[in-house]
């Protein structure tokens, strides 16, 4: 089996790196290799790697766990077994022929799995926040039987082949001596019970796939890339144990005018040539509308202008981050005949070299160089 790549390598970060640090570098990754966005071979194994290291370097317990142990479970031994789920006798049952099995209780409540939905929404619902409704297709209890799987009025019967331990016991010779290996029960299948008249609905299973109704609420200021996490709404636990949990993932879609990065918003603005010259008073437009900006004269092309608190709300905090707008000066097309002249007149008055000049200049350096 391949080993996993260093969860610290795979983000690009530092150990001592930090939270925001950890996130940057995550989003970065999961805006290049999302499989939405990125369809090349590869790229989805990327994603998910780059998810997985994520998951588990930002939360505080995981990476401490991490730092110490490295990706072998602290409970395992050096061969990868974990201590809790085999004995001897089922090790040595896996490397000669036997299908392996813990001795874990068959009976015993075990926690439904987690599930994933991917959200994508606009960019505005991401900076304000949104709730809805969404459907998710899930595994539930059975109401019919209430999750035991027998038809109404009857009930499961205890396996008299494993006695309800849902093990069976198989004695082997070795060379090592007298060998006790236990496989899960063939008859019961690892349950420890028989049902006889199975439920209509579910067929015995004890569950079905149905879609259910979830509320959904959106903090203000998620990024692309960010999961909610919605305590008991995965799949449903099995012999009375307690439901996953829902993550849900947010997809942003692009704006036209801003873009976003962390809590700062960008955008640009055009300029005539004018108001860059001379100075003027301007409407931008903002997350929550119209502001006016001020232009000094003389305001050159590549300039910054920064709007305080005009950014996204902070997620974990108070207040939001910034506007910031860069002014991009337009050069003038399609110039009347009065205009071109008058264009000449304020270079030669500012002392600009005009084309005649510049050609007459080009005539000079030429002869210059080949001594004409």
């Amino acid at each position: 089996m391949m080993s996993k790549r260093d969860y610290y390598e795979v983000l690009g970060v530092g150990k001592n790196a930090s939270e925001d640090e950890i996130k940057k570098a995550y989003r970065k990754l999961a805006r290049q290799y999302h499989p939405d966005v990125n369809k090349t071979p590869g790229a989805d194994e990327k994603f998910k790697e780059a998810k997985e290291a994520y998951e588990v370097l930002s939360d505080p317990q995981k990476k401490a766990t991490y730092d110490q142990f490295g990706h072998v479970d602290p409970n395992m031994g050096a061969g990868g077994f974990s201590s809790q789920d085999f004995g001897f006798g089922d090790i040595f049952d896996m490397f000669f022929g036997g299908g392996g099995g813990g001795r874990r209780n068959p009976n015993a409540p075990q926690r439904g799995a987690d599930l994933q939905y991917t959200m994508t929404i606009e960019f505005k619902e991401a900076v304000f926040g949104k709730e809805m409704d969404i459907q998710i297709p899930r595994t539930e209890e059975c109401d019919t039987c209430h999750g035991s799987g027998a038809k109404p009025g009857t009930h499961p019967e205890t396996c008299s082949v494993c006695k309800g331990t849902g093990q069976q016991e198989y004695v082997q010779q070795t060379a090592f001596g007298r060998i006790v290996n236990r496989r899960s029960c063939s008859t019961c299948g690892g349950t420890g019970k028989i049902i006889r008249d199975k439920c209509p609905e579910c067929h015995g299973s004890g569950k079905l796939k149905k879609h259910r109704k979830i509320h959904v609420k959106i903090p203000a200021g998620v990024d692309d890339g960010a999961q909610l996490r919605i305590s008991g709404e995965g799949e449903a636990g099995t012999r009375g144990g307690p439901p996953g949990d829902l993550y849900v993932v947010i997809r942003v879609n692009p704006h036209d005018f801003f873009e976003r990065e962390n809590d700062d918003i960008y955008c640009e603005v055009p300029l005539t040539f004018t108001q860059a010259a001379l100075g003027d008073e301007i409407e931008i437009p903002t997350l929550t509308g119209k502001v006016k900006l001020k232009i000094p004269a003389g305001t050159q092309t590549g300039t910054y202008f920064r709007l305080k608190g005009k950014g996204v709300p902070r997620l974990r905090g108070y207040g939001q981050g910034d506007q910031h707008v860069k002014v991009v000066v337009v050069t003038p097309t399609n110039l009347s005949d009065k205009q071109k002249e008058l264009l000449r007149e304020i270079a030669q008055l500012s002392g600009e070299h005009t084309h005649e000049q510049q050609q007459s200049i080009f005539e000079r350096m030429k002869k210059a160089i080949l001594g004409d």
